[in-house]
């Protein structure tokens, strides 16, 4: 019998669920962040598709670690094709009609132009606000060329900025940040 190896860490419900349960406790938002690995996004979504159901719970897609022409995510950067993502906004524009909730949050990281190909063939829909996210970590000058050449260059629908508490050095502070063009919608905090 010949193992597939997915280079994925799933957690289990029942954290999932305690977690969602905090934050619909106290109003807060969560992302649900997909590293797929070696399996696939469809894999993925499907056993997330009922969490994403609720108005307060929103997708993260990290090309990273999506795997599916081989390789072992830290080793290589993974890629996430617009079709692929393209499954995620459907799957949302879905859940939005089928629950009436509000539009949901769709985050795809993004630091290299490898990581997601076709871009300009991602669907816009107004059910899903799409968020192109500078996702790499290092100082300020480094991060402000990869936003610049990799999200403000090949803008999607929203810009975001992703900071590292350990990584980044020195951290950028809010103001440099937002005086980044165009201005993030989305700043993430890792």
């Amino acid at each position: 019998m010949l193992l597939q190896v997915l280079w994925q860490l799933r957690q289990p419900d029942e954290l999932i669920e305690k977690v969602l349960g905090w934050a619909e406790d106290r109003r807060w938002i969560v992302f649900l962040d997909v590293q797929i690995g070696g399996s696939s996004l469809a894999a993925e979504l499907g056993r997330l598709a009922k969490y994403l159901e609720r108005p307060y719970v929103h997708l993260a897609l990290d090309p990273e670690y999506a795997m599916q022409r081989g390789g072992i995510p830290g080793r290589r950067v993974g890629t996430l094709d617009a079709a692929q993502v393209n499954e995620a906004v459907q799957l949302l524009t879905t859940n939005v009609d089928q629950q009436n909730i509000p539009p949901k949050v769709l985050v795809v990281h993004r630091f290299t132009r490898g990581m997601l190909t076709n871009h300009p063939e991602i669907n816009l829909d107004q059910r899903v606000q799409v968020v192109m996210n500078m996702d790499g970590f290092g100082p300020p000058r480094i991060k402000e060329d990869a936003y610049e050449s990799y999200i403000a260059l090949e803008p999607v629908q929203f810009t975001g900025f992703k900071l590292f508490y350990k990584k980044d050095r020195p951290m950028m502070p809010p103001e440099r940040v937002l005086g980044l063009t165009p201005k993030p919608v989305y700043i993430q905090y890792h």
